[in-house]
């Protein structure tokens, strides 16, 4: 790899070009206006459309194709930014000034090492398990390694003890509701403390949101070394965050250009607005649960197959086409047994996913030099042309996991960590979010309709154990 860094700011911001062409006629924006509250909106089942909260942190817009983190455009973050950067905006709200930003590094670089969360974890099967389980159990270890809030004689502050439901009372007044609830909670949360020197123990606190960022890249690196047989490595602190990532995996320290490439695909997926685990990590943290296990939240949240894993099997359908040339009898035989192919559509974007947009020259770079990976690259781009033909019209173009597989199998990532690595940047929008959200907070209490029976007749059990009793008789 003979290029220099600048030379992926180069990529991406001719994929930027690229869209704003594609999309020169930007559509009215929608969402961005402060709420009055009650709101009216048309929900679907799952909560679809429905408004739970106000954010600053992250928009996207689904007809433009365009993703924007705290007002700044994904594709100006990608090309100049960093990831300590971009965690440090979304948390704080600017982005921050040199001093600021050795000092938010130097914490990182302070809560990288997990000696007792490790060696906890590692009296568990790792080898065995799935690294999406074993990740949010090591989550739940760097709570108990940080914090004394799982210990038995840790105090609980009456004023913050409600009753079950509580804050629910309100809403369930009949016809709509009151404008407000029984209880409502504020909570005003200092500036930031971005002091390396000092380690508050608040699970809720600004340090909480540090050392699940800083430490999340740890667990995933020794998860996958110990799932090859590996010990884990020591984290190196003279690394920027995503090159000491790759590092503490692979063993080997990445050149400039991979460094570059990790610390883009971790800013892309840093935040994509009120997806299913940022709701998850939202509902939690509701209750006054602590970020640990809010971040838990949405991990659980993520391992779902509806939600990460679809670049894995993306990857994997790529490899079983077998080359370009095979693409037009895969996708007709594809077609036939399945209604939709993994990497393709998405529920927000009915124009081309930027994060797809910037990982796709990425992705041909990263297989200029690996001649295996070519060969998948050349089958995607053919698949893509294929798909995007076949279904013109319908708003279907390649996703974000349809080339952050390519990507991260280039970076020398196993297919099983391809979901892990979407929750080491994700943590950063998880805890974002949290945060904001509490400092208005909500608990999180919808409706369901009831559709069962009413009036039911109480049958005693020796009645409704007559059955029973003929049916062994008969039996005899």
């Amino acid at each position: 790899m003979h290029k220099h860094p600048d030379a992926m700011a180069r990529l991406v911001l001719a994929a930027r070009s690229r869209a704003r062409s594609d999309t020169s006629e930007c559509p009215r924006l929608e969402f961005t206006q402060p709420v009055e509250w009650p709101v009216d909106c048309v929900v679907g089942p799952g909560l679809e459309g429905a408004i739970a909260c106000e954010s600053r942190i992250g928009y996207v817009n689904g007809s433009r194709g365009s993703l924007v983190y705290r007002g700044y455009d994904i594709f100006d973050l990608c090309a100049f930014s960093s990831f300590e950067e971009v965690a440090y905006l979304l948390l704080h709200g600017s982005l921050p000034s040199s001093k600021e930003l050795a000092t938010f590094r130097a914490i990182l670089v302070s809560y990288r090492n997990l000696p007792l969360t490790l060696r906890r974890l590692m009296s568990f099967p790792v080898e065995a398990m799935n690294p999406m389980a074993t990740l949010r159990l090591g989550a739940n270890l760097m709570h108990q390694e940080f914090t004394k809030s799982d210990q038995q004689t840790r105090a609980i502050e009456s004023q913050t003890i409600i009753g079950s439901d509580e804050d629910s009372i309100a809403m369930e007044t009949p016809p709509v509701g009151s404008a407000k609830a029984v209880y409502e909670f504020k909570r005003t949360l200092a500036a930031a403390p971005l002091n390396s020197e000092t380690e508050p123990t608040d699970p809720t606190g600004w340090h909480a949101c540090y050392h699940l960022i800083s430490g999340l890249p740890t667990l995933v690196s020794a998860i996958g070394r110990l799932q090859s047989g590996l010990m884990p490595i020591d984290p190196d602190p003279e690394l920027g965050h995503a090159a000491n990532f790759l590092y503490m995996l692979t063993g080997r320290r990445p050149t400039p250009i991979e460094e570059r490439i990790m610390d883009i695909c971790l800013i892309l997926h840093a935040d994509h607005g009120m997806n299913a685990s940022t709701f998850a990590a939202l509902v939690v943290a509701s209750t006054q649960a602590d970020m640990y296990f809010s971040v838990g939240a949405g991990i659980s949240a993520l391992s779902g197959p509806l939600h990460g894993g679809a670049n894995e099997l993306s990857l994997q359908n790529l490899k079983e086409i077998g080359g370009p040339d095979e693409v037009d009898s895969w996708y007709e035989a594809s077609r036939e047994n399945a209604p939709r192919i993994p990497g393709f559509g998405h529920r927000v974007y009915n124009a081309y996913d930027p994060r797809a947009r910037a990982l796709a020259p990425l992705a041909r770079y990263l297989a200029e030099s690996n001649a295996e990976l070519a060969i998948i690259f050349a089958t995607a781009e053919a698949l893509a042309k294929k798909v995007v033909s076949e279904l013109r019209g319908k708003g279907v173009f390649p996703n974000v996991d349809f080339y952050s597989g390519l990507v991260y199998s280039g970076l020398g990532i196993p297919s099983s960590l391809f979901t892990p690595c979407f929750a080491i940047s994700r943590v950063a929008g998880w805890t974002a979010r949290v945060q904001e959200y509490l400092e208005n907070n909500r608990i999180f209490r919808p409706r369901a309709v009831y559709v069962g029976p009413l009036d039911q007749e109480y049958v005693s059990i020796d009645q409704r154990s007559i059955g029973d009793e003929e049916s062994t008789k008969a039996d005899d």
